[in-house]
């Protein structure tokens, strides 16, 4: 027996849960439950108590003893240990005589119980805990005179059940139990619930397909935790990182899972959250075609998970596995016996409800391996056994799904039937792509429907069919530049923090110039440019799509022009031809060894650029230039001789070809060539309606030795032009500027962001003019032209969807951006730009002005004209 009076126990059990508490926010569970047995052992050693206070040494056992329960199992893992133990605390609590007191336990008791079910996937059995442990709470609250002391644990289990209802797919309990619970957060100032409250909001959102609304709620929870000092919740960032991929953003969601996994190696309090993390991490190598990343991260995902006992967690890793297995099996042509066997037998073990897509996936991967194998029978057998998508079911399933089928039809030889499933699946990408905001998402999409893709140019090329192939590819690609411009501007928040992004990139070279340290200004600059791409993804939005241009409106528009559209399948670069009302295929060799020819080349040009480059290393460089163009002339150009004649040219790059300056292949020297991502983007810009406005708008940018002299030519061209120079040339004239001109041209620094295209920028007074801000401008110049380096170039995401500083431009709405495609010397692009508004006062059009320019020097004038002509 202890000395202390039972009051005196009682308290020092109370601080020892407390102090378990404390630690299991840490991750210290070892620690938590020492606390615990130690405040059961303190409530032994008074055991019996007096009357007087047996209620508070009742109610003080019950709590510490259903709190033991749980955390012992988070250190076991024995799940049902914990639910056994919880089950003797339930015993307990019907020894309390006030029903008032044993509802607020009961309340307490099935809510931990249904975490506990929660946590291992078990999620219909854990929703009724839930119902019990609110209707134990409301009868609570309707007993008590000042309900707000209770009010946070009923809001934590209502917007619980709230999140087992998304997980299940149950939309209309969900959104009821938490806009509740988000109300009654406000009501009562429970600032961090609501914070809670809206991250499960995102979540339904990205469950229902809507990823611009989840990124928005997901922000807006993460500034919430931020402003209440609060660290943002791991399933946060995962979640984030989930919608990520759902948009096929593969490359941002792994750079933001890697920081969240090295968070969470340095932080035992959400370690038990890695497993989960590693898994997004392998689904977005998988989807970037890192599949030996894939499989080790699976792997050891799947091993963090069996100790927590998630069983649908588990599932997903094990499929996650395989999936990098038949992957690597289909890329090699090793097709083994067994893994076949292996994904049917890994589906056969997936027999609980809640695992229904894991088996389904599964049992498709087997499918894919047995059309390979020639093992038809069983591969319609299993397919069969693959149930329809449900309104919830994630675009990955969907497009594995219709890619099953188009394989088997083109293993039975019905190659129409294999088309039309291509088409569905398609079909179903854009639904989903319909629904994204920025650029970005949009342009991202496509990476879901690529084997899809892919498929359908194959089976068309091998038909030799050049007008089907014409239509196929405008299905497949370029789709961010089917979207009709809203004239929305920018969202001011985003607008906000491009200017925090700007402020900063000023403040790092001042530093660099004064000599001081820029690491702590440079630490701050990528963060604040995180939120701001962040912010990026879900403030764009975008109109209806165009339909997609069909060849006889191309043909009507070309007239006596050609188009050439480049495409590839495997390694087998193609052109189909347009031209004279004909349509015709052009099989042009190898897309690596073309690709290749113009990685040199762009990289030549940038040694070009130089003013003063030494004589000696430039005819060095230059003969290495004139060699790869004349490879790439020979293997693209030449070819297509009889088809396209001495037409002007559009071109449709693919890949690596959108690279490739035109005017310095042999063949185009002179000629007038326009560059567009697609025919539908073509057609879209020379349909765009002409503005009224007669607004010139000739800026100058810092730090330009020819860039004076460039401005004062083109103002004897423009005599009413607005010319922005020197400290007028800031960001915000700019843009006010610009918007709605008829012509804006820009002599000044510029630089190409392969990682993050939108935030390409223009150098200004101020700092960086970026991508995103063009992006926003209600009405973009009819014609921009950039005597700037790197501008025309973009990030090529699956499906060529272009993104960069130009291009989005172009998909903003305006007709023409004129911009070089590497490196351009000052004094070059002021010769350049002289000769180009001179011949273009003469020829009206920019095609036909720029093929002039260039054909003066076109190694040193690596420009392109984007868009229409």
């Amino acid at each position: 027996m202890t000395n202390l009076d039972p009051p005196e126990v009682i308290e020092s059990v109370r601080a020892l849960q407390q102090a378990a508490a404390d630690a299991s926010c840490l991750g210290r569970f070892h620690q938590g439950v020492k606390h615990l047995r130690r405040g059961m052992s303190l409530l032994d050693s008074i055991h019996p108590v007096a009357d007087e206070h047996r209620t508070d040494w009742l109610v003080t056992r019950i709590k510490v003893a259903s709190t033991l329960a749980g955390m012992s199992s988070e250190i076991t893992g024995d799940v049902a240990a914990g639910l056994a133990g919880l089950d003797d605390v339930r015993l307990l609590i019907n020894a309390v005589a006030d029903p008032v007191l044993r509802a607020e336990l009961n309340g307490a008791l099935n809510h931990n119980y249904a975490m506990r079910l929660m946590t291992v996937g078990r999620n219909e059995e854990s929703l009724a805990s839930f119902d019990a442990s609110l209707e134990h709470k409301e009868f609570l609250l309707a007993r008590l005179s000042d309900p707000a002391p209770q009010m946070r644990g009923f809001v934590i289990t209502l917007y619980s059940r709230g999140w087992v209802h998304t997980k299940l797919g149950n939309v209309s309990q969900a959104r009821a139990d938490l806009n509740r619970a988000l109300e009654l957060s406000e009501k009562y100032e429970l600032w961090a619930q609501a914070a809670d409250v809206r991250r499960i909001l995102g979540t339904l959102s990205l469950r229902t397909g809507d990823v611009p609304e989840a990124l928005r709620l997901y922000e807006e929870s993460e500034r919430a935790y931020r402003a209440l000092d609060l660290e943002a919740p791991a399933l946060l960032s995962m979640e984030q990182a989930q919608a990520l991929l759902t948009a096929g953003l593969a490359d941002e969601a792994g750079s933001h899972l890697d920081d969240l996994i090295t968070r969470m190696t340095a932080e035992p309090s959400i370690a038990n959250h890695l497993g989960n993390a590693e898994l997004l991490r392998a689904s977005a190598a998988l989807l970037n075609d890192d599949v030996a990343f894939a499989r080790q991260t699976a792997a050891s995902a799947r091993r963090l998970l069996l100790r927590v006992g998630c069983q649908t967690c588990v599932a997903n890793a094990t499929v996650l596995g395989l999936q990098a297995d038949v992957r690597e099996a289909v890329a090699s042509g090793t097709l083994p016996a067994a893994l076949p066997v292996r994904a049917l037998r890994t589906a056969e073990k997936m027999r609980e409800p809640r695992l229904v897509e894991q088996a389904a996936t599964a049992r498709m991967l087997a499918v894919r391996l047995d059309i390979r194998r020639g093992n038809l029978k069983r591969a319609v057998e299993t397919l069969q056994e693959v149930p329809r998508p449900g309104q919830l079911t994630p675009i990955d399933y969907r497009m594995l799904r219709r890619l099953c089928r188009a394989e088997l039809a083109v293993a039975q030889g019905d190659r129409g039937k294999a088309l039309t499933e291509i088409r569905s699946g398609l079909t179903e990408l854009d639904a989903v792509r319909d629904r994204m905001g920025g650029l970005d998402l949009v342009s991202g999409t496509a990476l879901h429907g690529q084997e899809l893709a892919d498929l359908a140019v194959k089976l068309v090329l091998e038909r030799n069919d050049a007008r089907r192939l014409f239509v196929w590819l405008e299905r497949t690609r370029a789709q961010t530049y089917r979207y009709e411009p809203l004239s929305a501007g920018t969202d001011p928040e985003l607008a906000a923090r491009v200017a925090e992004v700007r402020g900063l990139g000023q403040a790092i070279q001042e530093a660099q110039h004064d000599g001081h340290p820029i690491a702590g200004l440079r630490a701050k600059y990528n963060e604040r440019l995180r939120e701001a791409q962040r912010l990026g993804w879900h403030t764009g939005r975008w109109g209806r799509p165009r339909p997609v241009a069909g060849l006889a409106e191309v043909v009507a528009r070309l007239g006596e022009r050609a188009m050439v559209s480049f495409a590839a399948s495997g390694d087998e670069l193609v052109a189909v031809v347009v031209a004279g009302g004909e349509c015709r295929l052009v099989r042009l060799g190898s897309a690596g060894a073309a690709a290749e020819s113009a990685r040199v080349l762009n990289v030549d040009l940038d040694a070009l650029a130089p003013d003063n480059l030494p004589e000696r290393l430039a005819e060095v460089v230059m003969a290495s230039a004139h060699k790869q163009a004349d490879k790439l002339d020979t293997q693209l150009i030449q070819p297509l001789a009889d088809s396209i004649g001495d037409r002007e040219l559009v071109i449709v790059p693919t890949g690596p070809l959108y690279a490739v300056p035109w005017g310095v292949l042999p063949g185009l020297r002179g000629r007038p060539t326009v560059v567009a991502p697609s025919a539908t983007a073509w057609l879209a810009a020379e349909l765009t309606k002409s503005s009224r406005a007669r607004k010139i708008v000739l800026v100058r940018g810092p730090g330009l030795a020819g860039a004076r002299g460039e401005l004062e030519k083109l103002t004897t061209h423009y005599r009413t032009a607005t010319t922005m120079t020197g400290a007028k040339a800031t960001v915000k004239s700019v843009l006010r500027a610009m918007d709605g001109a008829k012509l804006a041209h820009f002599a000044a620094h510029g630089a190409h962001e392969p990682e993050n295209a939108l935030f390409s920028r223009l150098e200004l007074a101020d700092g960086a003019l970026f991508g995103h801000e063009m992006a926003g401008l209600r009405q973009p110049p009819r014609q921009v032209v950039f005597a700037a380096c790197e501008l025309a170039m973009n990030r090529i995401r699956p499906g060529d969807e272009a993104l960069g500083f130009a291009s989005a431009l172009l998909a903003s709405g305006s007709r023409t951006v004129i911009a070089p495609l590497s490196r351009v010397g000052d004094l070059a692009s002021a010769a350049a730009m002289d000769d180009y508004y001179r011949a273009l006062a003469v020829r009206e059009s920019p095609a036909l002005a720029l093929a002039d320019a260039i054909a003066v020097d076109p190694f040193r004038r690596p420009f392109v004209c984007l868009g229409a002509g």
